[in-house]
């Protein structure tokens, strides 16, 4: 089967590109169309994203593979796959390199067929550098013809550039993240955690930078603004509480006990607080 490059930022005329996915363009939308007996790997992007597909001789698509935009987010659309209420994989592949998808197991109602998505994958530039196959149960498409290299190299690279982005914005924080998630104007992405300790009791709540610490005779608990770092062995918080240090740690360790009941935490607490050292251990708060 011969492949015939198309470029299509210069030979590719979309209608309606503005307000539509790349994914749900069709064919028909391009005033270039395949030779007749020929399959056609062609590139399409615009704000939404882009995607690259295989269109086959009747002007169908065989197959589209779709990064969007501002997210690390890829989908595979085969529309001659036909929904298996029990499945929920699809996977694409080449050679030795496969990765497998989440798909809805009802279809794509909006592009036919069955899509199937999930991060970029680290190896997608060896996932189309050769025949292209897709796979849902025991129905099968492909081997497809590689992709022209340079419709590929441009592929991958648009996608991995959309997951930076949206990698890079997940980690800002925005005007509603709380003070607690932002340090440096950076945001904190720590799981909350519960600690507690006997002899004397006192318990702290941790959320990103603050920790509120609890006392029998301040059992609401104060708030403490701390400085987030990590240590050899595990977090550290450091902050001022009464005009005395309080320092927070906590390190990895098997069946903590608290010394009341017959839990078992994971983590260990050391906590300086009015001059003293205390221990106890610590949980993630569940969501």
């Amino acid at each position: 089967m011969r492949i015939v490059t198309m470029m299509v930022a210069a030979a590719v005329s979309l209608t309606g590109c503005s307000s539509r996915e790349p994914s749900e363009m069709r064919p028909g939308d391009n005033n270039a169309q395949p030779p007749i007996g020929v399959s056609q790997w062609a590139l399409e992007s615009n704000r939404d994203g882009s995607s690259l597909a295989l269109l086959n001789a009747t002007g169908g698509t065989a197959i589209r593979l779709f990064c969007r935009a501002g997210k690390n987010l890829m989908l595979v659309n085969v529309p001659s796959f036909k929904p298996i209420a029990s499945e929920e994989r699809l996977s694409l592949g080449t050679g030795g390199n496969v990765v497998a998808l989440v798909a809805d197991p009802r279809g794509d109602t909006l592009r036919g067929g069955v899509s199937g998505s999930g991060p970029v994958p680290d190896d997608l530039k060896a996932l189309v550098a050769g025949p292209v196959s897709a796979s849902y149960g025991a129905q099968r498409s492909g081997p497809h013809p590689a992709p022209p290299p340079n419709l590929a190299r441009a592929f991958v690279t648009t996608c991995f550039s959309q997951a930076t982005a949206a990698s890079q914005a997940a980690s800002e924080p925005t005007s509603t993240t709380s003070p607690c998630l932002v340090q440096d104007g950076d945001l904190l992405r720590m799981t909350p955690l519960r600690a507690v300790g006997t002899e004397p009791f006192w318990g702290a709540r941790i959320e990103g930078r603050c920790v509120t610490y609890s006392t029998p005779e301040d059992q609401k608990g104060t708030r403490v603004w701390t400085r987030f770092n990590t240590g050899p062995q595990g977090g550290i918080w450091t902050g001022n509480l009464a005009g005395k240090p309080f320092v927070l740690r906590t390190s990895p360790v098997v069946n903590c006990s608290d010394g009341m009941s017959d839990n078992r935490y994971q983590m260990a607490v050391e906590l300086t607080v009015n001059g003293e050292t205390r221990r106890g251990c610590a949980e993630p708060i569940p969501k």
